[in-house]
């Protein structure tokens, strides 16, 4: 008989993963197209991307969207 209570277990959420390699590989995708048209579009998706793989979540406030494409 024993008084210990069983541990508290979760299942991890693989499709947060699945959904961020997703976002990176469309702004990769958007950056490659546009590059050769609209090279400043393709800045934009590349800025995007990169905040992405450094593990930053995305602005959502204007000034700090303006301070992340340098506008």
């Amino acid at each position: 008989m024993s008084n210990q209570r069983p541990g508290k277990t979760h299942r991890a959420a693989a499709s947060d993963s699945t959904n961020d390699m997703r976002m990176r590989n469309f702004f990769r995708t958007c950056a490659q197209l546009f590059e050769d048209d609209n090279p400043d579009v393709a800045e934009f998706c590349e800025t995007i991307m990169l905040e992405y793989n450094e593990g930053r979540q995305l602005p959502t406030n204007p000034k700090d969207i303006q301070r992340l494409f340098g506008l």
